[in-house]
């Protein structure tokens, strides 16, 4: 693994990009011996110097769901990273200036009422949909504090790069009706995103492993060798069932839920 020394240097890095909004260089490119692990190790150490700085933890996302992402990106099961309390936004006007290259994606987010302990052996869906007091819909924000494709090669960043910079995460926006997770069918929920007025994305909940409940059983398990659990109260973001769409100042995004609502926002230039 890298050494601990660099693991913080490249963690301040990630804090000066966001808080500078320039984009630093590939990690991987960089360090080529870079692993996964070490990837998280970074995303940690960044999350821990804004604990430091006064944030709190609010949940936990999940990342590259999809089977053609886990592809593209050579890996074989979902990443993920932490909410933190000031990565949440009501429906509305959204700061443009806190992001530097923000995309959109369509997603459910479960709100637990119960611990998930993942060091007592395999987490099922059911333990899921029993530990959870509501589902809703959401959009993630994601954003790139290490370049999407590299300045010099134009290659694509590597998952250990997207790992470091917290899964992408940036901001997170709840809206729409919040449901019992026993409800509805959840993986048929579907939404449909519009940006200014036009049909950019549709997708159903399925394409999440098959039932989004899933990515939520694997975090748990996942978090367990650190000592760490999924804590009630907090929003796990089970993963995207779309493809993310690129907003610019101005864009007005509409995420139709059908029967779970819907809600809309703009990105607004300061």
């Amino acid at each position: 693994m890298l050494a601990p020394e660099l693991i913080e240097q490249l963690a301040a890095e990630l804090h000066r990009a966001e808080t500078s909004r320039t984009q630093v260089e590939h990690f991987s490119r960089r360090y080529p011996d870079m692993t996964i692990a070490d990837g998280y190790a970074v995303s940690r150490a960044w999350v821990a110097a804004k604990i430091a700085g006064g944030r709190t933890v609010r949940g936990h996302k999940i990342g590259l769901t999809s089977r053609a992402m886990q592809i593209s990106s050579q890996i074989d099961e979902p990443d993920y990273g932490t909410l933190l309390d000031d990565m949440f936004f009501e429906p509305g006007d959204i700061p443009f200036a806190r992001f530097i290259a923000p995309r959109v994606e369509v997603e459910l987010a479960f709100v637990l009422a119960r611990d998930i302990d993942g060091s007592r052996g395999e987490v099922t869906i059911d333990q899921v949909l029993d530990a959870t007091e509501y589902v809703t819909p959401a959009i993630e924000i994601i954003d790139a504090r290490i370049e999407q494709f590299d300045r010099h090669t134009r290659a694509m960043r590597r998952v250990q790069d997207t790992i470091s910079d917290n899964a992408a995460n940036a901001g997170i926006v709840l809206g729409g009706r919040r449901v019992a997770p026993r409800e509805v069918d959840l993986p048929w929920c579907g939404a449909i995103l519009r940006q200014n007025g036009v049909v950019e994305e549709t997708g159903l909940a399925a394409g999440v492993q098959g039932h989004p409940a899933i990515g939520i059983a694997w975090l748990a398990m996942k978090l367990a060798p650190w000592g760490e659990t999924l804590k009630a109260g907090q929003v796990v973001l089970a993963g995207s069932f779309t493809r993310p769409v690129a907003a610019k100042p101005g864009d007005r995004f509409e995420a139709d839920y059908g029967n779970l609502g819907r809600f809309d926002f703009t990105f607004v230039q300061d």
